[in-house]
């Protein structure tokens, strides 16, 4: 019941920050289409702790705010390299082992991969993450774990 009444406050919250008109008959729609969504999900069995992840609630905005410093700093190396010209560049690929043990920390450990610049997560099978990155220097920093580390941090 906790995860329906969070899935229900998420929709309503994005329900009414989106539609800027509050007249009552589209807050009936709206309730009606929360309605709808939360009956369908609840019967296809998709509410539960990692479609709801409340757990992450109190540690989630301390590593976002790591994660966008990673991307600044990441913004810089790329147009560093940028700059600099071809000769700067030097692609490189390695598949990368991780601890992570919930699906959850794997999926957001591979996309924070991808969000910061200069590096993507390719592919994601079991225990194993193939990244590319622009120059070597990424998949080392990504090897020393600090990435994986605060990821690990949340998923307890």
């Amino acid at each position: 019941m906790r995860y329906t009444l969070s899935l229900v406050a998420v929709l309503a919250f994005i329900w009414l920050a989106n539609s800027g008109h509050y007249t009552p008959l589209l807050l009936t729609f709206g309730l009606l289409s929360i309605a709808l969504v939360v009956f369908l999900a609840r019967r296809m069995g998709l509410v539960d702790r990692e479609s709801q992840p409340l757990h992450l609630s109190m540690s989630l905005p301390g590593y976002y705010w790591w994660l966008f410093c990673k991307i600044v700093q990441s913004n810089l190396e790329v147009a560093s390299c940028v700059w600099r010209g071809r000769q700067s560049i030097h692609p490189a690929s390695a598949r990368l082992e991780t601890k992570l043990q919930t699906d959850l920390g794997r999926v957001l450990y591979a996309n924070s991969i991808t969000l910061t610049p200069g590096t993507v997560a390719v592919e994601l099978e079991g225990d194993e993450i193939l990244v590319h990155a622009l120059n070597a220097g990424g998949l080392e920093e990504l090897r020393r774990g600090e990435m994986e580390n605060r990821v690990r941090a949340l998923e307890e």
